[in-house]
């Protein structure tokens, strides 16, 4: 079940994030998040909801867009993010979450999404890409992390296409 995320969920998105944190270079974050960051972020813009799935009360994915900048020309532009726990992925509910995701956005009034995703990443290319988005730009080691530089790839969908 999809519905939106609550700032009582924030413990649970908390565990799932912090798994990718630690163990992967799919966010630049390096320490560990608590409870009271992730309820600061859900709460953060009104205009952006974040989003879980559930499977027998359990939040097992979730996916949210962030203002991509702050400067007024970019309001309607996004920049999402979806992350699954271990156990749950490649079995659909990342693209339910993401569809879920995009149609709210587009009802939003928005006009672009935005996937940064660090390189390589076959995986989270080819879901985007599933999705409709298509590579627009590379940045050459913009991250580090784990002792070595990150490259990091933009995807774009236009929803007024």
């Amino acid at each position: 079940m999809i519905r939106r995320a609550k700032a009582s969920d924030a413990a649970s998105i908390a565990s799932i994030y912090n798994y990718y944190i630690l163990n992967s270079s799919t966010t630049f974050e390096e320490a560990a998040v608590d409870e009271q960051i992730i309820q600061s972020r859900i709460i953060a813009h009104d205009r952006l909801n974040w989003w879980v799935y559930e499977i027998d009360n359990q939040i097992v994915g979730y996916t949210y867009a962030t203002i991509w900048k702050p400067r007024s020309a970019y309001r309607f532009t996004v920049e999402t993010s979806i992350y699954i726990t271990e156990n749950y992925q490649l079995k659909g509910i990342g693209v339910k979450l993401y569809e879920h995701l995009i149609e709210e956005l587009r009802a939003g009034g928005f006009h672009t999404l935005l996937a940064g995703i660090s390189l390589p990443n076959d995986i989270s290319v080819r879901f985007h890409e599933k999705l409709g988005f298509r590579k627009v730009g590379q940045l050459e080691e913009v991250g580090y992390k784990f002792n070595r530089w990150i490259d990091v790839g933009y995807w774009e969908l236009n929803l007024k296409k």
